[in-house]
């Protein structure tokens, strides 16, 4: 078993090499694992034990150094607005099972009981329309023409510099977009051009910088989906 004196050394090895101690600490650390003189002049031995394990614990740290910072992958913000669309759309999936509940519990056998007319009338239509407009940004459309109140994604302006797609050769590529309702793309589909790992690091660039007016149902901002077109461009060395 370790020694008192060995625990407590030990136990501070992380902030010694961090240089988060006081110099008094640092110097009773460094007698310990390499020994010093005492009052008679004899050479005291160090600890080995303890002098393996900060070494140890020095290998480790020079090796972390020597790794560097992680770079985060291209496609980081498009990944994370996938997870908060999906999260989003959990969400809208339970308020929907409440106000189903809701409706069959309550609202159904009060109009069951209610006489056909005037009042059984307007309860019925103000119900549909609180369903309808719950439901709504599901079925909206960036390809579909505006209909009343519905309209889809519009492109405004991009934060980087649009260009074309390099690809093996000259062809057009063409996605179909998820836009959310503050107007960023969240998901995305190569609906036709080449797909190679390039090609779409390339495209999720040009997609992480648009910026589009997102679709609206009766004027609320809504998620939506548009079809963008990019040039693709063969360049020869």
């Amino acid at each position: 078993m370790k020694s008192h004196p060995c625990r407590a050394i030990r136990a501070s090895f992380s902030d010694y090499l961090d240089g988060t101690i006081s110099g008094v600490r640092m110097q009773q650390i460094a007698r310990h694992i390499e020994g010093f003189d005492d009052d008679c002049g004899v050479r005291t031995t160090g600890c080995e034990d303890c002098a393996r394990e900060l070494a140890a614990w020095r290998a480790t740290q020079e090796a972390l150094c020597a790794m560097g910072p992680a770079k985060a992958p291209a496609d980081l913000g498009l990944r994370l607005r996938v997870a908060l669309s999906h999260e989003q759309a959990r969400h809208r999936s339970r308020l929907l099972d409440r106000l189903s509940l809701t409706w069959e519990n309550a609202v159904r056998p009060m109009l069951l009981q209610v006489s056909v007319g005037f009042a059984g009338s307007v309860a019925l239509l103000s119900i549909v329309f609180l369903l309808s407009a719950v439901a709504a940004p599901q079925a909206v459309q960036a390809n579909d023409e505006p209909l009343g109140a519905l309209t889809a994604p519009h492109y405004l302006y991009s934060t980087t510099s649009p260009g074309a797609i390099v690809t093996g050769h000259d062809s057009t590529i063409i996605v179909e977009a998820s836009v959310d309702s503050r107007g960023r793309v969240y998901d995305y589909t190569i609906v036709s051009g080449p797909q190679d790992d390039a090609i779409r690091t390339q495209v999720v660039n040009q997609l992480l910088g648009s910026v589009f007016q997102p679709a609206s149902a009766f004027g609320v901002p809504v998620r939506g989906r548009v079809v963008v077109t990019f040039a693709g461009i063969s360049v020869h060395g």
